[in-house]
């Protein structure tokens, strides 16, 4: 406990922070560590405290434990210095010890985590491996069956009432949608083993947002959300897989379409900046929780159980979305605020070509 410039160790040492260096300092029990071995007696050590309290107390500095015992000629220099020296060399030996230990046991947990983590990987391929192949074969029936639908519906096999008609309409809606549940759990296999390819080319983004409102607004408007687009002149190109920036925007927008009410709108939004475009879908929907925005890019996850029964889905869209958009080294940035809608945006590198 401190008291003004000194304080007292654990086994009546008095230092004070002029005391000079000094191998006993690295010794706390040197009074304790003396009585186990037989060299002084109890009686010797508090009479060696006692007197070094009284030093301290007439303000003359007082010396270190060990040193006092062999002005009090209650043991010899040299026994003093031994015991000092075994200690030291018993206190490192004990460091070196616990050091090798402390090694040994990281070591062990490194060994550990690297095989858990093989593990893990081994199981994130047997599932991506799994997924995709279910999904392949899902995707032959599902063929036949958009077949034989097309050829109800064309009257080869004779010619349907309208009530069949309508069935098969539904029905075709359906294999519709199971195909795009099937397309996507074959993209995500794909890109969890690493195989997102790209054919990057020069593209025309303001062409790319023509294509896509034009995919979308019936979507939109079943929904009762009104799609609008708002492009600068004279965009540059920029570098990009057309094919995949498509489906990426569709998605967006899209998931935008499937989170916002009635009556609002979805915008579709190109700016030029320094080096690159960004594209930008903002909707003005149910938002997101700012502690619950990274985990929409989880595969699978729908941020919970009612969002999952309202509003459907396999959770893989943003998922795959963001993969696509990572390989064009880039990724998805969100801003968002519950009741307040959402944006969603990524840039893309402008081309060396001309306009």
């Amino acid at each position: 406990m401190l008291d003004g410039p000194d304080h007292l160790c654990a086994a009546g040492v008095i230092m004070t922070n002029e005391q000079p260096l000094s191998p006993e300092i690295l010794l706390p029990r040197l009074g304790d560590i003396l009585i186990e071995k037989g060299l002084i007696s109890q009686v010797d050590l508090d009479r060696a405290l006692t007197h070094q309290n009284a030093l301290r107390n007439s303000a003359i500095q007082a010396p270190l434990l060990g040193q006092l015992l062999v002005e009090l000629k209650l043991i010899d220099r040299d026994t003093l210095e031994t015991v000092i020296t075994e200690q030291i060399l018993q206190l490192k030996n004990a460091l070196v010890e616990a050091n090798q230990q402390l090694e040994q046991r990281v070591a062990e947990r490194t060994d550990e985590l690297q095989k858990a983590m093989e593990k893990l990987a081994e199981l994130n391929t047997l599932k991506a491996n799994f997924i995709a192949n279910i999904s392949h074969e899902l995707r032959t029936p599902l063929t036949h069956i958009k077949g034989y639908l097309d050829i109800l519906v064309n009257g080869d096999l004779g010619q349907l009432t309208q009530e069949q008609l309508t069935a098969v309409s539904v029905m075709q809606r359906s294999s519709d949608r199971l195909e795009k549940l099937i397309e996507d759990l074959i993209n995500f296999s794909m890109t969890e083993r690493g195989q997102v390819y790209l054919n990057r080319q020069p593209g025309s983004l303001s062409i790319l947002t023509g294509t896509v409102i034009k995919s979308m607004h019936s979507q939109a408007s079943k929904a009762g959300i009104h799609l609008t687009v708002d492009i600068q002149d004279n965009l540059p190109l920029v570098e990009m897989d057309s094919e995949k920036i498509l489906w990426v925007l569709q998605q967006l927008i899209e998931n935008a379409i499937k989170f916002s009410e009635i009556g609002t709108f979805v915008q579709l939004k190109l700016e030029e900046e320094a080096k690159e475009i960004s594209v930008s879908v903002i909707d003005n929907g149910i938002g997101i929780p700012e502690d619950k925005l990274m985990e929409i890019f989880e595969p699978f996850h729908q941020l919970d159980g009612s969002s999952t029964r309202r509003y459907g889905g396999t959770g893989l869209g943003l998922a795959l979305a963001n993969k696509i958009i990572e390989a064009h080294g880039s990724s998805i940035s969100v801003t968002s605020s519950p009741g307040q809608g959402s944006r969603f945006k990524f840039s893309l590198p402008k081309t060396l070509l001309p306009y």
